[in-house]
């Protein structure tokens, strides 16, 4: 599977950005999966539902199955955070997945930058970033795209995964 992160600190544009590319790659015919990583406890049910209550009786996973949507919830209990592989290996197959976050692992990433945001650039020190997306102009090694520029952007990113 082919996969790309949007990788940044706070409030660096990121997920404006994955929208945005969703969009665009869609609309070129692709299929395309998201993975989101939350550093924060994230709840997609809703208290009172019955999935919630399931989840809260001390169901593992919790299958929600319409007419419109499929969605999986499954509770960690103290379990470990599974890995980005792990992750992956559960999505169906699609032309490209686009990781918003998860820096720390070893696959592609373009950085979002907003130099409104005063946080530094992690191009210099993370050696997985081939691209940043910038507000603003950057001196960096690595190739610099104007963030608004979605489709200079997809296009960069299509061809390094060879699409």
């Amino acid at each position: 599977m082919r996969v790309y992160g949007v990788t940044g600190r706070k409030n660096a544009g990121k997920t404006g950005l994955m929208e945005r590319l969703v969009a665009e790659i869609t609309r070129r015919g692709f299929t395309v999966s998201t993975v989101k990583h939350a550093h924060h406890a994230v709840d997609v049910d809703q208290p009172g539902t019955d999935s919630f209550r399931h989840r809260d009786a001390g169901a593992s996973e919790v299958l929600l199955a319409s007419g419109r949507r499929i969605a999986v919830m499954q509770e960690l209990r103290e379990a470990p955070e599974p890995p980005l592989a792990d992750l992956l290996a559960r999505l169906l197959p699609v032309d490209l997945v686009l990781i918003e976050g998860f820096k720390r692992e070893n696959h592609p990433k373009i950085e979002a930058f907003r130099a409104e945001a005063g946080n530094a650039l992690m191009a210099g020190e993370n050696t997985t970033i081939r691209a940043v997306a910038s507000d603003a102009p950057l001196q960096v090694e690595v190739p610099v795209f104007d963030l608004n520029d979605t489709a200079a952007i997809a296009n960069f990113i299509l061809k390094e995964v060879g699409l």
